[in-house]
């Protein structure tokens, strides 16, 4: 791979994945950006006027016309890195169609925050069950970073976390900008699994706010939840890592935190009373810790790992029970 500029398919329509093209494209190691969307009407908007019409549109699109298509299959073919950033909750009807010999050979890259629902599996996880992407082929991108913060160009940070510590610096390299600055990591269960939980504590967080609780409460869940993360990742791959990392409790807290937070915004919303649709709705925007928390539950069934904030959100979103009154249980429990 070394003897050519790179060729990189983003996959994806979304905020995140237009922050990814900005990132890939301001970086200026000799690559060449290839982008699919599902809309074939976003794909003759940047086309024709080098903004996506739905997300940072502000951003302008660098990559050639020709090299933005909806044919996902004609693009992995021409792509030796495959960047994937759909919503877990949509990855596998985007792949459909796709087998595991358009994959084979290829670099896979997961900036996808998220579990792969009905099969409750990371996408490390299921790229390696039904795609058969070796571990030593995969790639996990994680924050703090917000896409709307690196619309603005403000100083952002990435973790990059590969099994193949060479592979990991490679494309991390690709990602560096005046604004980017990257970190690499071995981690690919802990990055997966902290960036599925985070959003799962953003949402809590948003709930509290929507309830009425002020910064004091959030920063005792916060500090909380950081733990419960530690639990369970610590359970589910147990290795020597540093849980107050960048890509574990800075991504926590940018997430908790952040007007920009999606997680966070539906959290809100559900504690003022919202319906679990009406949120989605209104958002237009998918929150990932609304999935995530209900695999979450199901993962944990086999590891029993303690995990009460996590249960309370799950309580709220799927048995429906009272944001206020779960809080305050939860405020009950947290020290």
């Amino acid at each position: 791979m070394q003897g050519h500029p790179h060729k990189i398919l983003v996959v994806g329509g979304g905020s995140w994945a237009t922050a990814n093209i900005k990132m890939l494209t301001d970086n200026s190691a000799p690559k060449e950006i290839f982008w699919w969307m599902r809309s074939q009407q976003a794909v003759e908007d940047i086309q024709n006027y080098r903004h996506n019409p739905n997300y940072l549109s502000s951003v302008e699109v660098k990559v050639p016309a020709e090299n933005i298509s909806t044919d996902l299959k004609g693009l992995i073919a021409q792509a030796d890195f495959v960047l994937l950033n759909v919503p877990a909750a949509f990855l596998k009807s985007v792949l459909t169609g796709i087998t595991p010999a358009n994959f084979a050979g290829k670099k896979i890259i997961s900036a996808i925050k998220g579990i792969v629902p009905d099969e409750n599996l990371i996408i490390g996880e299921f790229l390696h069950k039904y795609y058969e992407v070796p571990f030593s082929d995969f790639l996990v991108i994680s924050g703090p970073c917000h896409a709307e913060e690196v619309a603005l160009e403000k100083l952002s940070y990435l973790t990059i976390a590969s099994a193949d510590a060479e592979l990991a610096s490679l494309f991390a390299g690709m990602l560096n900008t005046r604004y980017i600055k990257t970190i690499v990591s071995d981690d690919i269960y802990g990055t997966e699994y902290a960036a599925v939980l985070k959003n799962i504590y953003a949402v809590a967080s948003g709930i509290c706010h929507g309830v009425g609780y002020g910064d004091n409460f959030q920063a005792v869940l916060i500090s909380n939840a950081i733990r419960e993360m530690q639990n369970f990742v610590n359970a589910i791959h147990p290795i020597d890592r540093d849980i107050k990392e960048s890509a574990y409790l800075g991504d926590l807290l940018v997430t908790a935190y952040s007007q920009f937070s999606r997680n966070r915004t539906f959290g809100n919303m559900i504690g003022k009373g919202y319906t679990v649709t009406s949120a989605q709705l209104e958002m237009n925007m998918v929150a990932e810790g609304y999935y995530a928390v209900n695999c979450l539950h199901q993962i944990n069934k086999q590891y029993t790992v303690s995990m009460p904030i996590c249960e309370a959100v799950y309580r709220v979103l799927y048995k429906k029970h009272s944001p206020l009154l779960e809080m305050r249980r939860l405020a009950e429990l947290l020290s």
